[in-house]
């Protein structure tokens, strides 16, 4: 029997790690995983190799990708965290990780990027091709570990860029925790301007999918950048009322108007007390949606969940499992964020 191909996942005790690497171990590959934060999951698994160590440290990741076939670099530095470990973070590590995998002779790279490196864009939809315009230190940092990913695509890495819209699913939390709560509450949801843009979300299984086919497809094929995304979605009144229906209370949508609400925001944001970041407030009354065109063309992916399945997906998994992080609150997808200044609306809901 050939020896399973052996793929490293930078960031592998994240939102997306985990869901990437039981992906994997269940189509056969053995994986490890490197992250700074602790593996916290029960999941065992021979196949399964965990380190903890830094992708800015380039003897943890000379170690990592020690013997590996193949590399998923999808740790980040998150928009919430301070902009110097967002640049440190996810621009010197991208280049810790690319030049090791290089200097080590791996072959491929398949780089997580994020459709934040289009900033607030003036047209839908966003291509591979559009202009870049990242909004604060993460967009900024996004669009330089792209710059730093075709440098060595142009030294003979293969070197994948995945642009995904925000994904979803089982172990996500984050801002989404946001709408769970107040849905569990049975409180009716606010969304800023009217709900009837258009904002495509991403399921977390539909992305490890379009990730592996990167990396069993021929390098001619996947030596591209590609913008990954939900197929099926409707507006944001229309997805988000799914969970409220889902979770029974008979509530709903509520719009407010946007400009002033953005202008609050801004200034909760300079006062700390938000819980939303810079891009998430800017853009989340715009439509906001990628043309995932190429992705199906050159890899052959199509997406199996909608905007409303990838939400449900996750709301089910968050009520099977909000004891566990009741009273938690933290910065990465894998924590509930802060609300801040908007519980204190919440009453009024």
């Amino acid at each position: 029997m050939a020896t399973p191909p052996t793929i490293l996942v930078t960031g592998g005790a994240g939102f997306l790690g985990i869901n990437l690497i039981r992906y994997l171990l269940a189509r056969e590959y053995a994986v490890v995983s490197l992250d700074i934060a602790p593996f916290t999951y029960p999941d065992s698994h021979d196949r399964l190799t965990v380190l903890t160590g830094d992708i800015r440290d380039e003897a943890a990741v000379t170690r990592a990708i020690s013997g590996a076939d193949a590399v998923v670099h999808a740790a980040a530095a998150l928009p919430l965290y301070p902009p110097r470990e967002i640049y440190t973070t996810d621009v010197e590590g991208t280049r810790t990780v690319l030049e090791t995998a290089r200097r080590l002779g791996v072959e491929r790279v398949v780089h997580i990027s994020s459709t934040a490196v289009y900033g607030i864009p003036d047209h839908h939809p966003l291509r591979e091709t559009d202009p870049l315009d990242g909004v604060g230190p993460y967009g900024k940092a996004k669009i330089q570990a792209e710059m730093i990913a075709l440098e060595y695509r142009a030294r003979g890495v293969v070197v994948p860029i995945l642009r995904p819209k925000s994904f979803v699913g089982p172990e996500r939390l984050g801002v989404f925790a946001l709408l769970y709560d107040w849905a569990l509450a049975g409180k009716h949801f606010p969304v800023l301007g009217n709900g009837a843009n258009r904002y495509q979300l991403l399921d977390v299984e539909d992305l490890c999918h379009a990730i592996e086919r990167c990396l069993i497809l021929p390098s001619e094929a996947v030596n591209d950048t590609f913008n990954i995304g939900a197929a099926d979605f409707a507006t944001m009144r229309q997805d988000y009322q799914a969970v409220l229906d889902q979770a029974g209370h008979g509530k709903r949508i509520i719009g407010v108007p946007a400009t002033p609400a953005i202008w609050a925001l801004r200034a909760l944001d300079r006062l700390g007390v938000s819980p939303l970041y810079t891009w998430v407030y800017e853009t989340a009354a715009k439509d906001s949606f990628v043309s995932i065109e190429q992705a199906q063309a050159l890899l052959d992916w199509q997406p199996r969940y909608s905007n409303q399945d990838a939400l449900l997906r996750n709301f089910a998994w968050y009520v099977e499992h909000q004891d566990r992080f009741a009273g938690q609150s933290g910065i990465s997808h894998r924590a509930p964020w802060k609300q801040g200044a908007l519980g204190l609306l919440k009453r009024f809901f």
